[in-house]
């Protein structure tokens, strides 16, 4: 079943949306915990979300910049907020649609099931999927799987992407600086020890796949795959 995930800090409003969107047949989700939007999001893997812009904390822009770190999944705005600009400003921070309130249920209904057939049905892009293999390791970077042996585990956007450096690079190193570019594009403003987080999560990626020392330090220099299952079973 499809799922829908509403930021909506007006209770009302989002109940009243998310029952008259099950009648659909899709699965709601309401986010309540507005600090955290993007760990909700994480846990629920929404098809789509519904997102307010003025929220608590952080206003929906902010919450579509790191929703669009993670996912390519459809965003509509719905916000009462009439202004071209904000428009605007929802669209070049990675929305699809944008809705004004007061709005007529079957209108987002109808914008919802236009960016789904966009995404995933008849009018979804059609393109080989890419699959990466290394010595029975596949990665499939579009579903943020890493498989091996019928186990399977699930990336977030940034251990794929350094996933997917070490795989194409292999057996070459990857190196700090360029990871750092590809997962932040601004590496001077980011910590060090951000990307060593992120490099530890990789690691127990594989270990949860019963792969150990998968991901070797290159002291000076970045991280290289070592390709520790081909040598155990052998």
């Amino acid at each position: 079943m499809e799922k829908i995930m509403i930021v909506e800090d007006d209770r009302k409003i989002a109940e009243y949306l998310s029952t008259y969107i099950e009648k659909y047949g899709y699965e709601v989700y309401i986010a309540d915990d507005f600090e955290n939007i993007i760990a909700t999001f994480q846990q629920v893997k929404p098809n789509l979300v519904l997102l307010d812009i003025n929220l608590p904390s952080y206003d929906g822009y902010y919450w579509c910049r790191q929703i669009r770190k993670e996912s390519i999944c459809p965003v509509i705005f719905i916000s009462a907020r009439t202004g071209e600009m904000d428009q605007v400003m929802a669209l070049e921070n990675g929305g699809d649609d944008f809705i004004t309130k007061p709005f007529h249920p079957d209108i987002v209904m109808a914008k919802i099931r236009s960016q789904m057939r966009r995404a995933y049905g008849e009018y979804a892009a059609k393109h080989e999927e890419r699959v990466l293999n290394q010595d029975g390791l596949t990665f499939y970077p579009e579903r943020l799987e890493l498989r091996y042996k019928g186990n399977v585990v699930s990336l977030t956007k940034k251990e794929a992407d350094i996933m997917e450096s070490l795989l194409e690079r292999y057996p070459r190193v990857a190196g700090r600086q360029d990871l750092l570019v590809k997962l932040w594009d601004e590496e001077m403003y980011v910590d060090e020890n951000t990307l060593n987080v992120n490099i530890t999560r990789v690691r127990k990626k594989f270990q949860e796949l019963g792969i150990e020392d998968a991901v070797e330090t290159v002291r000076g220099a970045g991280y290289r795959l070592r390709v520790t299952w081909k040598e155990e079973e052998a």
